[in-house]
């Protein structure tokens, strides 16, 4: 059981289940559709949608349905493609522009023959409104039925590349169609949205936010497994690299603010996290876990199935964020607007669970964990285009997959390959730990954090022309290593052999971390602290005891009279020398040469004058060393 924890653990390293995170709207490729703008409404809603008898985005029909409108297209391309719609227009608005306009509209589908013809050519109709109307939902428009600038942007897409989106969804609508069941979940991740289909009808549609193309959300057929009413959420290791860890540097307080309970490793005993020096620990090392309750990543609940890339489905605190027109936010998981609608429809009555269930579960904040007996069907899908009726939707191939042959698995993220030259990887890429560095983070679990720089300037990291570039600094890790996987390094094309480290005893064991690199880069770290602890040595000329002591044990004759003992204990930091530093004037390592005219020639005890006595009297008496106060 632990070890199916940890592993799911691991493998979520996708998953940026965050509250706070906010994004401008993403820009995509010239060659892709035109951007929604940044003031563009939501055009896609979380509603029950039962009584309407609405189809959903594909069933097992729905290959031959998109090859057949395939066709269609190649015929207009080979007519002369879709006329050049301008200008402006509602409904009773005439003129030739609307001509062009009903032209585009029927070969598309959405009017008939009627329309382009007689007197009703040049006149934007009722019928026209309609054709605009559905044409707007079909792009992932809000609905207005006008003829504004981004609806024109979108009728004036060349045919031809909207038979190349076509072309690139017919296969994956093959695949994803096999072994649907009467009951299953899509959530299309180009669409930003979620259907749950029974008996070939859409019973309700919700809001998702899904992976942003540096962290783009995987592919996955499956069935739904169980569902954790108020989990815990545990932090993948790459979210505690990329993330907790650079925010620990500065204190533990965020830990406090989010809930957060740290262990050492996962299942062992938790500590104290103001006792771990945090700039010097192995991501791997420690476990974080967010507790149930208010602000905790998931809210109310996460919703399980197999996957080897780790994902799930989510409830979540940011709600607002289901307003927004783009909405790739996450790393990888996919959050649902209005889970509770969600949930009910998933347990279908199991264990009499209800809405007042999951409102006093929400309201509570109960852990419960319920095994699905008879779970729906899963696919969350990559479809920029799919058959609605006669005609096609349409929406940004946003993590550039189309004609690059991908149906399932794991996008790389937008600018980058796998090992082997491909866009995409079929099962998860060995992890790799690298240098704890927080300067290429950008948006993160916490909020914004510093920009990456090139050339001492900006990149952007999230929605913008940059292509960021993968940079590995360390060894593979592969925690899912079967006897046929060759852990690569992403950064070439050339496969690693898997490595044994060497133990605290000198043994060889297998390893989730390179130690001996990891101490190598221990002691060159304490090496730089050393020599910057010299150097500061070497600058520093600050006072202390020591140096004072020095300084006023100066050599003096002993036959002398000792230097006054009030002005000797005079310290630097003594407030009458203002702070200064305290100097001595120092006596020479010999006696003091003296003016033999100058000894005072009174006889001893022994009756006998001094040495080298040749005056009688002294006419001046012997100066004291002075005590000089000396400004820094």
């Amino acid at each position: 059981m632990m070890s199916s924890m940890f592993r799911s653990s691991v493998l979520s390293a996708f998953c940026l289940l965050a509250a706070g995170l906010t994004f401008g709207v993403t820009s995509f490729a010239a060659t892709d559709l035109p951007p929604l703008p940044a003031a563009a409404k939501v055009s896609t809603v979380t509603e029950v949608v039962a009584s309407k008898k609405l189809k959903p985005m594909f069933s097992e029909k729905s290959a031959a349905e998109l090859e057949a409108i395939a066709d269609r297209y190649r015929k207009v391309i080979s007519e002369g493609g879709f006329p050049k719609v301008r200008g402006s227009g509602k409904k009773g608005t005439k003129g030739k522009n609307i001509i062009a306009l009903n032209q585009r509209l029927f070969m598309d589908g959405y009017l008939r023959v009627e329309a382009t013809q007689g007197e009703y050519a040049d006149i934007f109709t009722s019928a026209t409104e309609d054709a605009v109307r559905r044409f707007q939902r079909n792009m992932g428009l809000a609905a207005s039925g006008k003829l504004d600038q981004t609806t024109l942007a979108y009728l004036n897409v060349p045919a031809e590349q909207r038979l190349r989106t076509i072309e690139a969804n017919v296969e994956r609508l093959r695949v994803y169609g096999q072994n649907l069941g009467t009951r299953y979940v899509i959530v299309n991740i180009p669409a930003q949205q979620i259907e749950t289909v029974g008996n070939g009808r859409i019973f309700s549609r919700h809001n998702a936010i899904v992976g942003r193309p540096d962290r783009p959300s995987p592919v996955v057929m499956t069935a739904l497994k169980d569902i954790n009413f108020n989990p815990y959420w545990n932090a993948p290791v790459s979210i505690v690299e990329r993330d907790i860890l650079p925010k620990l540097r500065s204190g533990t307080r965020i830990l406090e603010d989010m809930n957060i309970r740290v262990f050492k490793g996962f299942g062992g005993p938790e500590v104290d996290p103001r006792s771990v020096d945090w700039r010097r620990v192995i991501p791997d090392s420690y476990h974080f876990r967010q507790e149930p309750g208010e602000g905790n990543a998931m809210a109310t609940a996460k919703i399980n199935f197999p996957s080897p890339f780790g994902i799930y489905l989510h409830d979540t605190p940011e709600r607002k964020l289901f307003g927004a027109s783009a909405r790739f936010f996450s790393s990888g998981c996919v959050r649902v607007d209005n889970v509770s609608v969600f949930l009910q429809w998933v347990l279908d009555g199991q264990d009499s669970i209800g809405e007042a269930e999951i409102a006093s579960l929400a309201e509570t904040l109960e852990r419960k964990d319920v095994q699905l007996v008879e779970p729906p069907q899963l696919r969350v899908v990559y479809l920029t285009a799919w058959p609605v009726g006669n005609t096609v939707a349409f929406r940004h191939d946003i993590y550039e997959l189309d004609g690059t042959g991908f149906t399932v698995g794991q996008p790389m993220p937008v600018g980058e390959l796998s090992p082997d030259g491909e866009r995409f990887v079929l099962k998860p890429l060995p992890r790799l730990i690298s240098t704890i560095d927080d300067s290429n983070s950008g948006f993160s679990l916490f909020g914004k954090r510093k920009p990456r720089l090139k050339n001492g300037k900006p990149i952007a990291d999230d929605g913008d022309d940059q292509k960021p570039k993968t940079v590995f600094t360390s060894k593979v890790i592969d925690k899912s290593k079967k006897d046929d996987d060759k852990p690569l390094l992403a950064s070439s094309k050339k496969p690693l052999k898997p490595k044994t480290v060497k133990g605290n005893k000198g043994k060889d064991v297998p390893g989730l971390f390179d130690w001996a690199a990891w101490r190598k880069e221990q002691a060159a770290l304490a090496k730089a602290d050393k020599t910057k602890k010299r150097s500061v040595k070497k600058v520093a000329k600050k006072p202390d005891d020591k140096a004072a002591k020095k300084v006023v044990v100066a050599k003096v004759d002993p036959k002398k009279k000792p230097i006054d003992k009030a002005l000797a204990a005079k310290k630097p930091d003594d407030k009458t020398l203002d702070d200064k530093k305290v100097v001595i004037k120092k006596a020479d390592d010999k006696a003091p040469k003296v003016d033999p005219k100058k000894i005072d020639c009174k006889p001893g005890v022994d009756g006998k004058p001094p040495k080298g006595c040749k005056t009688a009297e002294i006419k001046k008496p012997l100066k004291k060393p002075k005590l000089e106060a000396a400004a820094n």
